[in-house]
């Protein structure tokens, strides 16, 4: 299967994260099977978090393979050097990337003098920074500018008040694409287009939408078309203008819009086959084995 670089490495597999919360003796393998499928191209790394580390060893021994890993450490960067260190003792894993919370009370100054640190420790590892929604967010995304440094948005979550509605997440796009940094997103992008939960009533982001949102405000485009595309529900419109853009505007969106945490592979992949974004020839190839979407 050929991935088209506008989907190239998109679907970082958080298969062990709500609402999907798959076991790990499923998931690992999971992944692992997906990584050698036709579809391998659109997959990214396997989202572990630190405060699971001690399972990682047994996971890593049951799997024909190498776990690609982004770890993700919600204690700050304070918990990352032991993080990294159990990380390297465990043969069968490779550490691709960090997303890193910041704690309440963090300095900024001192958050980028600790993420210096970090990333001497491990060359060749992408650094994301997973910024509050709070006041502390313009200063972080500031101070981030011209590092090495990503941007972690959250999307969503279990509750309603974990979705940034649109005005917000729209701000937050206009701001990261002004500065130059790239950024990923996670949590609650379960459909390619905006959508509301059929079950929780929650409204929540499509996939598709941010990507093209991402686009438009590198563009120029102003808050509103912004805000306007992220709350756009026609989804063939908006898979006709990403297909559309040339080989130069893909290359700028996706070194901008790095990827987006996804609790289930098969998901993105049918949706994007049915908006004609990928080409399916066998659809029985895209179930996840022993992993609850």
């Amino acid at each position: 299967m050929m991935i088209p670089t506008l989907l190239a490495g998109l679907c970082d597999d958080a298969a062990l994260f709500p609402p999907g919360n798959a076991l790990l003796e499923d998931a690992a393998p999971a992944h692992i099977a997906h990584e050698n499928s036709r579809h391998a191209g659109i997959v990214g790394p396997f989202v572990f978090p630190a405060s699971r580390l001690d399972e990682l060893s047994a996971a890593a021994t049951s799997v024909d393979g190498v776990l690609e890993l982004t770890l993700t450490v919600p204690a700050g960067v304070s918990a990352v050097p032991a993080a990294v260190q159990i990380v390297r003792g465990i043969d069968g894993v490779r550490l691709a990337a960090l997303e890193i919370a910041v704690p309440d009370g963090q300095r900024t100054a001192e958050l980028i003098t600790a993420l210096d640190e970090i990333a001497r420790t491990v060359p060749g590892v992408d650094v994301f920074v997973e910024v509050p929604r709070d006041d502390r967010r313009p200063e972080i995304m500031a101070a981030l500018i011209g590092t090495p440094y990503s941007v972690k948005f959250r999307t969503g979550g279990i509750v309603a008040e974990a979705y940034p509605d649109e005005a917000e997440l729209a701000a937050a796009i206009s701001a990261v694409v002004g500065s130059g940094v790239p950024f990923k997103a996670t949590a609650g992008l379960h459909h390619a287009v905006r959508n509301t939960d059929p079950d929780t009533g929650f409204e929540q982001h499509g996939f598709l939408n941010l990507m093209l949102a991402t686009h438009r405000a590198a563009q120029g485009a102003d808050t509103d078309v912004v805000v306007a595309t992220l709350a756009d529900r026609d989804g063939r419109r908006i898979a006709d203008t990403l297909s559309a853009l040339d080989d130069d505007e893909v290359g700028a969106l996706r070194a901008t819009f790095r990827s987006f945490g996804t609790c289930s592979i098969s998901d993105p992949l049918t949706e994007l086959a049915d908006l004609g974004l990928l080409s399916m020839n066998d659809p029985t190839s895209l179930s996840d084995p022993g992993v609850t979407a």
